[in-house]
């Protein structure tokens, strides 16, 4: 297994040229109140997940220490209920997941939503099905509780920009039919600490590419050992490949699966330093609603493994334009067959529908 690419000085800049950002809506944005949210968003749940897998008063007694310190937003405020679904499958979760790279290069000004994850928890919590909904998604977006933004079409992650996390659940909501019943957002800048705490993960790279940032990284065929900084530069990587933002999305996936199973079999249970390291730069990076116990969460996913972690993305048509924006067309048919299997706790219509 290789250690992670690091690339001869090549003659600086991009061929191409500076990469294009990603056209938004206009409008005035909500900010965030503390920080900003991280791409690899699912690290909050993998950190409770571990403890859980550890089982002993120890895990209950970090997570009660950790809990105290993580941030919580009120994700659910300025949410009518009235406009929410009815919850179909009890016991089940659904738990939306948000992230933005407010240190991506090809990153532009302002609060963008730019991963977007719908993570659906069976009732007997032995697997989880992810599916990520592309963030250039065509969607309705209902008006924001000022009244000023929204009511219209437009990209699935302006929500965010317009409305913040409250918006961003009535436009999911809105589109999959799923309730939410919990937000996990992460902040970006812990995801490289988190990585290296685990001593890396291993990533199997699909193609010889060359990273389009500095240092511009060659990433090898093949499997290879990626640090945080490594791993993380990976995950940024589109515009080398024909499906572009869809490739973005399956890296994040691939690094996430690697985050678990390092986590799970990397002994870092027995390894108090790592373990600190782990954990404090986990509860660093994550805020949730209101609502959630990490404790009661790390119980319930004492389970999870990558070999029961299922990844998917939200069905589309295609890509195109709508006026002078590049846009993902949902493919409402596909859409409406899996989201429902998502509402009902249909595990095994999850899997067929999303395959």
């Amino acid at each position: 297994m290789s250690r992670p690419e690091q690339a001869a000085a090549p003659t600086p800049g991009d061929p191409s040229g500076p990469p294009a950002a990603a056209s938004t809506p206009s409008g005035v944005g909500a900010r965030p109140k503390r920080r900003r949210w991280g791409r690899i968003a699912l690290v909050a749940l993998l950190a409770v997940a571990l403890l859980g897998a550890g089982g002993a008063v120890a895990g209950a007694l970090w997570l009660r220490s950790v809990e105290r310190g993580v941030d919580r937003v009120d994700a659910f405020a300025e949410v009518p209920e009235q406009e929410r679904p009815a919850t179909a499958a009890r016991g089940a979760l659904n738990v939306m997941v948000l992230g933005s790279d407010s240190r991506d290069p090809d990153g532009t000004q302002g609060s963008r939503a730019d991963t977007i994850i719908v993570a659906h928890l069976p009732k007997d919590r032995s697997s989880a099905e992810l599916i990520s909904i592309p963030r250039d998604t065509w969607v309705p977006v209902p008006r924001s509780a000022d009244g000023r933004q929204g009511g219209r079409e437009a990209k699935i992650n302006a929500a965010y920009a317009w409305g913040g996390v409250p918006l961003m659940v009535r436009t999911v909501e809105q589109f999959t039919g799923v309730r939410i019943d919990h937000v996990v957002l992460v902040d970006f800048a812990g995801f490289r600490e988190i990585i290296d705490a685990l001593g890396g993960v291993e990533i199997t790279s699909e193609k010889t590419f060359t990273s389009i940032h500095p240092p511009f990284r060659t990433f090898r065929q093949g499997p290879q050992l990626m640090d945080g900084e490594t791993a993380l530069d990976y995950a940024r990587q589109r515009k080398q490949f024909a499906d572009g933002d869809f490739a973005r999305i399956r890296h994040q996936q691939q690094v996430i699966k690697a985050i678990l199973d390092r986590a799970a079999s990397g002994g870092i249970l027995a390894n108090p330093g790592r373990l600190n390291a782990f954990v404090r730069a986990t509860s660093d990076s994550v805020s949730v609603d209101r609502g959630m116990s990490l404790l009661d969460m790390a119980t319930q996913l004492r389970g999870l493994r990558g070999g029961n972690l299922f990844f998917f993305t939200s069905p589309s048509r295609g890509t195109g334009t709508v006026g002078s924006e590049s846009v993902v067309f949902a493919d409402d048919r596909r859409a409406r067959t899996l989201y429902d299997a998502v509402r009902r706790d249909a595990v095994k219509e999850i899997v067929a529908a999303g395959s």
